[in-house]
């Protein structure tokens, strides 16, 4: 599990070698594959990260962050570092150190670094990068769904007393982000909702009716799939709230689940973790309607605002 308070285990990593350069990996996936390798070299070495960051004249708490991928490498750190571990091959060398470059540049998220908190930023940084993302939500809609509308009253709602550029700011995140859905090479985007979501207006039945018109647009893009979780069903598998699974296109990155709190968020990576919400997301799209039957549905509601 990786967490905004204590980060108790280590984050996905990959071996070395693995192709990760793809087009939609971005930095945060690039700095956790590089902070990976950068472990396994270590351990390998029979080094502790107290003498690691001895070498590189820093804090043992540094080397845990760029193992972890939760900060950028310096060039000259990781050099120093795989002379440290015994690392002379020019080749190998420079394959880590190109790696080190690419994930040293900035994401396009990073110009709303003063409003986006370190827990959140990770996650943008991985939903760039997955190549499923598979979200189920109860009480809004996804965010990568939402209409500027809606998202202005969700984001009013923890935000009431910022300036109105503050918000407007956020706004736009919000939907910069959705523009991922509908660039090359897009990510299939699966989502399940409550039937409570859509039933809750968030600014008044004009704001809700085009969220709903919104929906049914989106789910004419061949990489989106909506199901609702009806009423009818009862009691479903999701008792505990909202999450979001990610996927990745590189073999050897793991499923992500995202689980979002109030001021911090978690990260599971462990395969039991991992296991045990795929699942719940499994039987979820059983009880659900199709996606078809979800249009219906939309359209019954869109009539009734």
């Amino acid at each position: 599990m990786v967490s905004h308070q204590g980060e108790k285990r280590d984050p996905v990593g990959v071996p070395a070698g693995s192709a990760l350069a793809s087009k939609r990996s971005g930095p945060t996936v690039l700095r956790i594959a590089l902070g990976a390798q950068l472990r396994r070299l270590r351990e390998a070495s029979g080094l502790t990260t107290a003498e690691a960051a001895e070498a590189i004249r820093a804090t043992h708490s540094k080397i845990s962050r760029l193992e972890r991928g939760r900060s950028a490498a310096r060039q000259r750190d990781v050099a120093d570092l795989l002379s440290l571990y015994g690392v002379t091959e020019q080749s190998e060398r420079e394959k880590l150190l190109a790696l080190t470059r690419e994930a040293s540049v900035p994401g396009w998220w990073q110009q709303y670094s003063d409003i986006l908190p370190r827990w959140l930023e990770l996650y943008v940084g991985l939903e760039k990068a997955a190549s499923v993302i598979r979200p189920y939500e109860v009480q809004f809609v996804h965010g990568l769904m939402q209409t500027e509308d809606y998202a202005r009253a969700v984001i009013l709602i923890s935000n009431a007393h910022a300036p109105a550029e503050e918000v407007d700011r956020r706004v736009r995140l919000r939907m910069e982000r959705q523009r991922l859905l509908t660039q090359p090479d897009a990510p299939e985007l699966w989502a399940v909702l409550d039937e409570a979501a859509l039933r809750r207006p968030a600014d008044g039945p004009a704001v809700m009716r085009a969220q709903l018109e919104y929906l049914l647009e989106l789910t004419d893009l061949p990489n989106v799939t909506l199901q609702i979780i009806p009423f009818s069903v009862g009691p479903h598998a999701a008792a505990g709230g909202p999450f979001t699974i990610l996927r990745f296109p590189e073999p050897d990155l793991p499923d992500v689940v995202y689980l979002e709190q109030l001021n911090s968020a978690l990260y599971l990576d462990q395969p039991e973790d991992v296991d045990d919400y795929v699942a719940v997301m499994d039987q979820l799209c059983v009880q659900a309607v199709t996606g078809a039957a979800s249009k219906d549905m939309l359209r019954t509601l869109l009539k009734e605002a």
